[in-house]
């Protein structure tokens, strides 16, 4: 890094410092108050293609951009293969497209067989066949690894010196405390879902040391991105397209008159399938509290009788071996099942479930709602499918 612009970096930290933080911490106070106020809004905030969800996206993807300009700028001043700076930048993109699935709820295309079998949501991505506990780990140790301990590194003159040696050009310090209230939640995890919160953090949070870092390698003639102004239109695009982003993939698409009767067909099998099973049992296959996907949940609780009963005949009927096999329904998402119980009220409904055309979760923990598509096994309105409730 040359000298001119490692002694622009130190001229303007503070406002740079001040908005990064507030707009990183004000997410995690945002939703903090969400989930307090509005149980059911804040679960219908952190579902998947929701604008959480999008958010983190496109903060990752503008952090993979500024973090791959970075490292042209890298090349270019020290004429060094800028292989950590390059190396961020990858790692974003990954992350980024990681996170919704490589776009197969927008095109709508099925998981490979490997996918359907090993990855916990039946998507197309890496992450959720690694173990859970694994996952988090990997989160805890990149907030602390790369947004503290690195920046903290360069108060250290000979942590320093080798660092600039071997390329590597840690986050500013001023990004400690956001990332300090990352881990610190994320190892607190005081309500559900908190994870998802904390990954759009961690987005915003590379996103500022990478629009920050170009910053530092910029010649004379470049834009500064890190200003006030510059931060705040990024903030305000990312919002904007967030919004857009996730409007368009909660959208039914190329809704088709047949795939809806498949679906009303199929869930009706579903039904029957675990009526049986409770009339050969005494029991619904299912416990309070219960919501997953059909295959996992068949495979946690060993319903054998789901593998070859009535959605499973559907096979000779037309329904393909994969469908039958992995509980997918026509738009190749996975099939569901909520079991959910009232102690006040001593209420049970337990319903099986296609997230229907749009491929979102429209129904909440009591009914099917929006373009949702399923059966009630227990309790629940007398009607089949619902619309709109």
């Amino acid at each position: 890094m040359s000298r001119r612009g490692h002694h622009r970096l130190d001229q303007s930290p503070w406002s740079f410092g001040v908005v990064a933080n507030v707009a990183i911490v004000a997410l995690l106070v945002l939703f903090w108050g969400l989930q307090a106020g509005s149980s059911m809004g804040h679960y219908a905030a952190v579902q998947e293609d929701g604008v959480l969800e999008w958010a983190t996206f496109w903060g990752f993807l503008v952090a993979s951009g500024a973090f791959i300009e970075s490292a042209r700028r890298q090349r270019q001043a020290a004429e060094a293969i800028p292989w950590f700076v390059l190396g961020v930048g990858l790692f974003c993109f990954l992350v980024g497209m990681e996170e919704i699935s490589w776009g197969q709820r927008i095109f709508g295309y099925r998981s490979p067989s490997y996918f359907l079998a090993n990855n916990l949501q039946q998507e197309f991505n890496l992450h959720n066949v690694i173990d859970a506990d694994l996952r988090a780990r990997a989160v805890q140790a990149t907030i602390l690894v790369y947004g503290i301990l690195l920046p903290l590194a360069g108060l250290f003159a000979p942590l320093r010196r080798v660092t600039r040696q071997l390329g590597v050009i840690a986050p500013p310090m001023v990004l400690v405390p956001a990332f300090a209230v990352m881990l610190f939640f994320y190892l607190w995890y005081p309500w559900r879902y908190l994870d998802e919160v904390v990954e759009s953090m961690l987005a915003l949070g590379f996103m500022f040391a990478g629009l920050w870092m170009m910053d530092s390698l910029r010649s004379r003639d470049d834009s500064r991105y890190s200003s006030v102004a510059s931060l705040g239109v990024t903030l305000c695009a990312i919002g904007f397209l967030s919004f857009a982003s996730a409007a368009f993939s909660q959208s039914s698409r190329g809704v088709h008159p047949g795939d809806l009767r498949a679906a009303i067909a199929e869930t009706k099998m579903l039904k029957q399938d675990f009526l049986t099973i409770e009339d050969e049992t005494g029991n619904v296959p299912s416990e309070c509290g219960v919501h997953d996907r059909i295959y996992n949940f068949a495979e946690d609780y060993d319903v054998e009788l789901l593998d070859r009963g009535a959605f499973a005949s559907l096979v000779q009927q037309g329904l393909p071996e994969e469908r039958a096999d992995f509980f997918i329904d026509p738009w190749d998402s996975a099939y569901w099942v909520r079991d959910r119980c009232s102690e006040d009220t001593d209420e049970r409904v337990v319903f099986v479930y296609s997230m229907g055309p749009n491929r979102r979760r429209d129904s909440n923990k009591w009914r099917i709602r929006g373009d949702d598509i399923g059966a009630y096994v227990v309790g629940g309105p007398e009607e089949h499918a619902s619309r709109d409730e």
